[in-house]
């Protein structure tokens, strides 16, 4: 997607709109696994549990018995997010949140610590939106640890989980991600929220792509995102679709650091 930090002031659309057909076709290529590995599917996960346990706050749901999926948004959070939350909180729907660091975090740290306190699970989608396959080691570094500190220091939890802008990742980001204890998130449904303003554009988008374990991309910066949430949460509950977070949905078995998820 384009850079979420410069977007104009009511519609949310990114001024530079001269890369968006670009952007489109990186995401799709994403999508069929040209992101630099082999991504491991939640079933896979869950057929190797974990030694531990995972709490949940929204209550124990097992997702080899029960078609479970994960709502994520990126590039939060934004003047969209209190209302985002609402909504979730209403609906008792847990979400994953991939926030950025840089006029995100920093601008919004009271709903960093609400996305925690409401039990959703808080993780990164780096500071600045720097696509990492093209930053040296040393930059990559700091992409991911400096969201991975402010959120620790807003929530008192260190994030175990990031996703790449753009989905774009290779054998160096997955070293330090490793190294960093992350383990890194692609996406199985995109609505190309970043394109449209249509809010039913957007729920049928991603009516018509969910199946079980999907991993259901959206952006709470973007103006028609947000109102297109509760019509896709009914839907989905409709169709007997349960909403957990993504570790939730690997559970019992455990994301590792290093590795690919979708």
């Amino acid at each position: 997607m384009p850079s979420p930090t410069k977007k104009t002031k009511k519609t949310g659309i990114p001024f530079r709109t001269a890369g968006i057909g670009a952007v489109a076709a990186c995401l799709a290529l994403t999508l069929t696994g040209c992101a630099g590995g082999d991504p491991t599917a939640p079933s896979a996960v869950r057929a190797a549990p974990a030694s531990t346990g995972q709490a949940v706050r929204f209550g124990t749901v097992d997702c080899r018995e029960v078609r479970c999926v994960a709502l994520t948004f990126d590039a939060g959070p934004s003047e969209n997010s209190a209302r985002l939350l609402d909504i979730l909180k209403e609906r008792q729907v847990p979400a994953t949140f991939f926030l950025l660091g840089a006029n995100h975090i920093e601008k919004y740290p009271r709903l960093v610590r609400r996305m925690a306190d409401e039990g959703h699970e808080v993780a990164s989608h780096t500071w600045d939106h720097k696509i990492l396959t093209k930053l040296t080691p040393r930059e990559i570094h700091e992409e991911l640890e400096r969201p991975n500190r402010e959120i620790q220091r807003l929530t008192g939890r260190r994030p175990t989980l990031m996703r790449p802008p753009q989905g774009r990742t290779d054998s160096t980001v997955h070293e330090i991600c490793r190294e960093l204890g992350l383990a890194e998130v692609l996406w199985t449904v995109t609505a190309k929220d970043y394109t449209t303003e249509d809010s039913a554009l957007i729920r049928r988008r991603v009516l018509e792509q969910t199946e079980r374990d999907g991993i259901i991309l959206l952006h709470d910066i973007y103006a028609g995102t947000v109102p297109a949430v509760p019509g896709i949460i009914d839907a989905l509950k409709e169709r007997g679709y349960v909403f957990v977070t993504v570790p939730q949905l690997l559970a019992p078995g455990r994301a590792q650091a290093g590795e690919v998820y979708r």
